[in-house]
């Protein structure tokens, strides 16, 4: 593939995560790649910034665990390449009621998983490898995963951005698409931005987040039942003497607790004496119209009733010392969208987006697969089924689930 001037072989729209990986795997390939970001670059208006993402393998779903060591391997691949870190090995706590649906799915998989080393616990057995850490219910059990870690997420999108200027890629940032269409007379798309200026590719990868159901509706027609929403991201105080339990160099892990509310968290890395806990869910936002003072009351109500049970003694709970905005691109089903667009446009447009708030750790595989899309017209070794623009059409909710949704959208209404 050739270029020259505002010709590309590759133009992707969006320098979140994803973007920036689609950019650097495009341009590994030795294309003419361009990528555009509506605002800053490492802006924090959407959903790949901020101090911490968790990775972790145990999902209810089968298919993710593989992509997500497939993940781990190009990340650690492209912190060979940088030669710094992004990622912070550490291992992986999941909780909850024997009896949860979600857990019990999660448990299958692990063990379904051989490449993965994982332990089932009861009560006594988190006691004594928590040395008393956690502290579960009556009823609840453990699975804890040696595939764990914490990424830096802001300091990710940079490293994948300057491999991809290694490579050769162009970006330019202030760009706001506002079209995406055919260009017969040079057989491939034509993108133009709010500013006036207009690039052609061959192909074109649009990977927006949270914007992703208006672009795509502007260019194209379709509406993508992609919901934003509103999170906020809480930072307690650890109480003294406990500081060091709570770090990695502790062994503390990242977790997530299923039960009528999924608490996550990461072991306490960012903000010396705090540690990140926080409700995976949020509230329906507009992402051009958010509410940025809205009263995050309910959410460290229910965390901090989490806290005190579950870490009782370890953290403070009357409230959180930071508290950091973000957003979630949410699907019905909370699986990715990662397919052609079709209609007019037909492979030469590829869409990814709806990561649900659990796609982050995942950026490395998926810009590989919409590099691959892109310029091959399929992706290796990967199945994307279960992320067809196709199956909404085919039933609203998506894909089927034998379990309840993870993510709570109702706290913050």
């Amino acid at each position: 593939m050739e270029a020259c001037g505002d010709r590309f072989d590759v133009i992707v729209v969006g320098a979140g995560i994803m973007g920036s990986c689609a950019a650097y795997e495009a341009a590994k390939r030795g294309c003419r790649v361009l990528l555009l970001e509506q605002f800053d670059f490492l802006h924090h208006l959407g959903s790949s910034h901020g101090e911490s993402r968790t990775i972790r393998t145990t999902y209810p779903e089968e298919y993710y665990p593989p992509m997500v060591l497939e993940a781990h391997r190009l990340w650690e691949a492209a912190q060979s390449e940088v030669g710094y870190r992004v990622l912070t090995r550490t291992p992986h706590f999941d909780m909850g009621p024997a009896d949860n649906k979600s857990l019990r799915s999660v448990v299958v998989n692990c063990e379904r998983q051989s490449s993965v080393n994982v332990r089932l616990l009861d009560r006594a057995a988190v006691d004594e490898m928590f040395s008393g850490t956690f502290r579960m219910p009556e009823g609840w059990i453990g699975v804890r995963s040696d595939a764990g870690g914490v990424i830096k997420p802001t300091k990710a999108v940079a490293m994948f951005q300057a491999l991809a200027i290694r490579r050769g890629a162009v970006l330019k940032d202030h760009m706001e698409v506002t079209g995406i269409e055919k260009d017969e007379e040079d057989r491939g798309v034509r993108v133009s931005t709010a500013t006036g200026d207009s690039f052609l590719g061959k192909k074109c990868v649009v990977t927006v987040g949270p914007w992703t159901s208006k672009l795509v509706k502007a260019v194209s027609g379709h509406v993508l039942p992609i919901q934003p929403l509103h999170t906020t991201i809480c930072y307690w105080k650890i109480k003294e003497g406990h500081e060091h339990e709570l770090t990695p160099e502790g062994g503390f892990p990242t977790f997530a607790s299923y039960g009528e509310i999924y608490v996550y968290g990461t072991p306490s890395m960012e903000f010396p004496g705090l540690i990140k806990i926080g409700l995976h869910g949020g509230r329906p936002c507009d992402p051009d119209r958010r509410d940025w003072t809205s009263n995050s009351g309910m959410l460290v109500a229910a965390v901090g009733s989490w806290i005190e049970q579950m870490l009782p003694g370890k953290v403070e709970t009357d409230k959180p010392l930071i508290i950091q905005s973000c957003m979630y691109s949410m699907t019905p089903d909370e699986d990715f969208v990662i397919d052609f667009l079709g209609g007019e446009l037909g492979k030469d447009v590829v869409v990814a987006g709806g990561f649900s708030g659990h796609g982050f750790k995942m950026g490395p595989l998926v810009g590989r697969i919409l590099a691959e899309l892109a310029i091959d017209g399929a992706a290796d070794g990967v199945e994307l089924k279960h992320f067809r623009l196709g199956r909404f059409t085919e039933d609203s909710n998506g894909n089927a689930k034998d379990f309840d949704d993870q993510v709570s959208s109702h706290l913050h209404q």
